[in-house]
């Protein structure tokens, strides 16, 4: 049978960082650079997101609230695709998660405590008890429309367990990697892939 057509490019493209990370990260960096040099119509947001969840996502929903749903896509890392899951299902956009945080409650509930900013190790925030309650809140379920999301997930992540990524979401568009990290340090050989699910 042959593929269901993909729907219209999308006009806003939504990137959300992982845990301690930041715009400056590698994957937004090589997105953006991208999606600026040969899309430069596509309206680019890549926020810096506060350690409060709530907060997080409070940021991210109100800076979208004008974007057309049909017309906007989400790519999230790590705790980011957590985030960018939640986006999906309140908004019905695509998502594009690159080794997605499936329990980020019970992941970084051992991470409370002071944390320094990967990009700027001299930036400190502390990510509070009440933040782990937060992402519970959050947890957005099973996906509603699996056929809007496109995991990339590395066997090789030391963070996270491919299995756990892999599982979270059936019935979506999953690229499987037999090695790689939970960076995705290999990320500027997916960038095609990624952008092309989202029509660009």
């Amino acid at each position: 049978m042959p593929e269901n057509p993909l729907p219209a490019p999308v006009t806003h493209l939504l990137y959300l960082h992982g845990f301690r990370s930041s715009p400056r990260s590698a994957k937004a960096v090589q997105v953006e650079a991208r999606v600026r040099g040969r899309h430069p119509g596509v309206a680019w947001w890549c926020p810096q997101l506060p350690p409060s969840p709530r907060a997080a996502m409070a940021l991210v929903l109100d800076g979208i609230a004008a974007w057309p749903r049909e017309g906007m896509g989400v790519i999230g890392s790590s705790l980011g695709g957590f985030y960018a899951s939640c986006v999906a299902e309140a908004t019905g956009c695509r998502a594009v998660l690159l080794n997605p945080a499936v329990h980020p409650a019970r992941d970084l509930a051992r991470h409370i405590g002071e944390q320094a900013a990967w990009h700027a190790p001299g930036e400190r925030f502390f990510f509070e008890p009440r933040f782990v309650d937060e992402l519970r809140v959050l947890e957005p379920g099973p996906p509603a429309r699996p056929a809007n999301y496109f995991a990339v997930v590395a066997k090789g992540d030391e963070v996270l367990d491919w299995r756990e990524m892999t599982g979270r979401y059936p019935g979506a568009r999953i690229k499987l990697l037999e090695g790689g990290d939970h960076a995705l340090s290999d990320f500027p050989d997916h960038i095609d892939d990624v952008l092309g699910f989202l029509g660009l």
